[in-house]
């Protein structure tokens, strides 16, 4: 009897989670699927790098980057954008995300 093929998961197989700083979330190339916003930024921009480094991470590898206060607590930004370097993302200051990607 033949098996059903495993699908991939659509939104990333993996996860960061409570990401309160500016951390690198993969150091080699892969797919940001989704950000949460657990909590707003209160200052800085809230920000998704094509970078393998903190250091690479800089506004010319933004694949997405918003002025602090806003997205509110609560919003999930889908973005399901490839990144050739690896995947960056700035929380802003006083800011939490938890991100999957792949």
């Amino acid at each position: 009897m033949p098996q059903n093929p495993i699908v991939p998961r659509p939104g990333g197989s993996l996860s960061s989670l409570n990401v309160t700083t500016k951390s690198v979330i993969k150091p080699v190339g892969g797919t940001v699927f989704r950000v949460v916003i657990l909590q707003a930024a209160t200052a800085g921009n809230v920000a998704v790098f094509d970078a393998a480094t903190t250091a690479g991470a800089t506004s010319g590898t933004a694949i997405y980057e918003v002025s602090a206060n806003w997205p509110a607590a609560g919003t999930v930004l889908t973005l399901e954008f490839p990144c050739r370097n690896g995947i960056v993302v700035d929380p802003g200051t006083g800011g939490a995300v938890s991100v999957s990607f792949s």
